[in-house]
């Protein structure tokens, strides 16, 4: 025991004396290097979270995931909901540019078209006009209400920028091992002067780090918090003495299943890839993970944001597992007899020892129906792949935008998209939520996505990074953490 206790006590004496604290934030996004860029409009998480720091939009995202105001002051939202009035803080860029209502609009209004054919593009799709109405005014109206706008608009991909100029929270300096965010004073972003900003203000680096690499270097204090983490990684997140209890995990909101990449062979029948979605014991994969709280699924849509009069149920919650997995043998059984083949299914995951777990557990659920399953080497050479998305904001429309054919053409169901566009000119919030119930089931009958859940994210958090704050949307913005502690 005393051994033990000393070990212990040197592995975190060794930690704590690995980091110094030279007055910068220092936080590591398991990413690639290249993510770290904040261009064009296909970013990824990491590039997201820095988009919002350095580029900022009429409202933006909170560290509880709620929409405050951006380049907004404040707004009303009229016309039952179709109509949306920003009235703007103008003021002069440091470049020289000046921020009125017309510049924002045509700001807006280039990003949208830049953002066509992708899937924030088709949560856009009820914007009917963006207009200047005076120098600080801008109204957008929609084609109908629309409750989640704010939160569609607080995207990082619509931060509002002038050719390479933009107006963000925060300046960015390239470094080796990363970015440097610097917080602007207030004067720069059209607000009072606060006497004393530089005391209360630090500058937050951003290091895009293997999980590996992330993990270790917070174990030995050189980074406050690791972001981006997911279920392939998680194992990961406790190995080390002070990394237990800074783990945090998000409720998140999304999708977690497996995509049909090639529905040939074996997947090539409605029957039989509904047989694979059967057999799977989604409690029983997170078993291994010791996750509490996780949130099984076997719709695309959540039933908890179904909105049609009577709330839909799981599928197949009339029958046991077991009961479901006979069926499914069955199936298996008829193909085996009709193609003279035996059955099975090649899935690629990402690397992580949670990947290792979770193949794990699928391939015993497959093999329980008499389909053997191996691991793919490359996304081109698999059957299945893994779909890992958080939700933009809750509504059915984001999950369904997300197997939109102009996005996700093999997923796809042109039936569910038709559904979808007639929803966008509904009379109402009851008929929109029928189409939208519709468009769902049209999706669910391809049997194209197998969900399984809800997604992970984890972080690691230090007990004085105090910005931090859990939310369904995994965004955990980088400028509130250039406010020193008091």
């Amino acid at each position: 025991m005393r051994s033990w206790l000393l070990a212990f006590l040197s592995a975190s004496l060794a930690a704590c004396s690995a980091g110094t604290d030279d007055g910068i934030v220092d936080v590591a996004f398991i990413a690639e290097p290249g993510e770290l860029a904040a261009e064009g409009v296909r970013l990824s998480p990491a590039g997201q979270h820095v988009r919002a720091a350095v580029s900022t939009g009429l409202v933006r995202l909170d560290p509880r995931g709620e929409v405050v105001p951006g380049v907004a002051e404040r707004w009303i939202v009229t016309d039952g909901g179709a109509s949306y009035i920003f009235r703007i803080n103008e003021f002069d860029l440091p470049g020289g540019s000046r921020l009125t209502a017309q510049a924002v609009r045509d700001a807006l209004q280039r990003r949208m078209r830049q953002l066509q054919g992708t899937s924030l593009g088709l949560d856009l799709a009820k914007v009917r006009d963006i207009r200047a109405m005076t120098g600080r005014v801008i109204e957008i109206r929609l084609t109908s209400p629309m409750p989640d706008f704010l939160q569609v608009l607080a995207q990082p991909e619509l931060g509002i920028g002038f050719g390479e100029q933009s107006v963000g929270l925060m300046t960015q300096q390239a470094q080796d091992d990363g970015l440097l965010l610097s917080p602007l004073r207030p004067e720069l972003r059209g607000l009072p002067e606060q006497p004393g900003w530089d005391e209360v203000v630090r500058a937050v680096r951003v290091h895009p780090a293997s999980a590996q690499a992330a993990t270790d270097g917070f174990a030995e204090g050189r980074f406050d918090l690791v972001l981006g983490g997911r279920l392939a990684t998680l194992p990961l997140a406790s190995t080390g003495p002070l990394s237990r209890g800074n783990v945090r995990l998000d409720a998140a909101v999304g999708l977690f299943g497996l995509d049909v990449r090639r529905a040939a062979g074996f997947l090539g029948t409605i029957g039989t890839r509904e047989a694979l979605a059967m057999a799977i014991d989604r409690e029983g994969l997170m078993q291994p993970f010791n996750i509490g709280g996780w949130i099984a699924s076997t719709r695309i849509v959540p039933t908890i944001l179904s909105t049609p009069a009577q709330s839909p149920s799981e599928r197949w919650a009339a029958l046991s597992l077991e009961q479901r997995r006979s069926d499914a043998r069955q199936r298996v059984a008829q193909w085996r007899a009709g193609s003279g083949q035996e059955p099975q299914v090649s899935l690629f995951l990402p690397a992580g020892p949670g990947s290792d777990l979770l193949f794990e557990g699928l391939a015993e659920d497959f093999a329980a129906i008499g389909v053997s399953a191996t691991r793919a080497d490359s996304l081109e050479a698999a059957d299945l792949t893994l779909r890992d998305r958080v939700a933009r904001y809750a509504s059915p429309r984001w999950f369904l935008n997300q197997f939109n054919c102009t996005v996700s053409r093999p997923q796809c169901s042109e039936d569910a998209d038709y559904l979808v566009a007639l929803a966008l000119d509904a009379r109402d919030g009851g008929e929109e939520a029928s189409y939208l119930y519709e468009a769902e089931a049209a999706l669910l009958g391809t049997n194209l996505y197998i969900p399984l859940g809800a997604p992970i994210r984890w972080s690691l958090v230090r007990a004085d990074v105090e910005a931090f704050i859990e939310n369904p949307w995994n965004i955990h913005p980088l400028f509130p953490l250039s406010r020193a502690p008091i």
